[in-house]
């Protein structure tokens, strides 16, 4: 029974390495990438526009 107990950790964490990559591969694009997308373009654009302008900018 030894084996057994020394297999199991890998085993476990086979699985859940698989399950994480495939949420992973099932979440990419979709529906909601455009969503996603506009999410993170608003956010960037909000840092910018808070970013003091210097005078080699302007």
């Amino acid at each position: 029974m030894d084996y057994l107990s020394a297999l199991l950790p890998p085993v476990v964490m086979a699985v859940f390495f698989i399950g994480v990559i495939r949420v992973i591969v099932k979440t990419q694009g979709g529906a909601q990438k455009a969503k996603e997308d506009a999410a993170v373009d608003a956010a960037l654009k909000r840092v910018e526009s808070a970013r003091p302008a210097t005078g080699a900018d302007a």
